[in-house]
């Protein structure tokens, strides 16, 4: 088993380099479709939506994978690929800053608007309820998760370190708009 896992390691590595966005979209596509499914286990649900882990992995394919591959390679331009203690501290919060309310608003955009399918009214009302505390929370986690990437992960590796934890905080977010539907009903 050790040597099938190490051996589709050195592939996805490979695929890193030859293809880097369309692996990393893939990945987050996946990972986000896992995130969403353990989300529903989580929480209770007794069959699995189909429907929105497919709109899940969609939302990782087409946004979450391309938008960290290019902010990654966005932020070592500008900081010219240094990983010193100062310029970690300004990528962090250059992401904490630009990236993770704009990911977070999305995040809500689409999971209103194109998973539950409810009215822009009604997304525009959540929104304005739940963005500051689950962008708090955000901050709360986020600068410690991207000092870490930051600091110790090689660029071609941060989109897929930020997937797995994007997992864990698409869990908490999925839970949150789960109990504000609970609670509107």
């Amino acid at each position: 088993m050790c040597d099938v896992a190490k051996e589709a390691w050195r592939k996805y590595l490979i695929q890193l380099q030859v293809s880097p966005l369309w692996t990393k979209a893939l990945t987050s596509g996946v990972v986000a479709a896992l995130g969403e499914a353990l989300a529903q286990k989580i929480s209770g649900v007794k069959k699995i939506e189909l429907r929105k882990v497919l709109l899940f992995s969609v939302f990782g394919f087409a946004y979450g994978g391309p938008f960290g591959h290019y902010l990654h390679k966005l932020m070592s331009i500008i900081f010219k690929g240094k990983n010193d203690t100062r310029t970690v501290a300004k990528m962090v919060l250059f992401e904490q800053l630009t990236s993770s309310p704009c990911n977070n608003l999305l995040f809500m955009l689409y999971y209103g608007l194109v998973i539950e399918g409810r009215t822009w009214a009604l997304v525009k009302s959540k929104i304005k309820k739940d963005f500051t505390p689950v962008q708090l929370a955000a901050w709360k986690v986020g600068p410690m998760v991207a000092w870490v990437n930051n600091q110790f992960v090689p660029l071609e590796l941060r989109v897929i370190f930020q997937c797995f934890v994007g997992l864990c905080w698409t869990i908490f977010l999925n839970l949150k708009a789960r109990s504000a539907v609970i609670k509107d009903s």
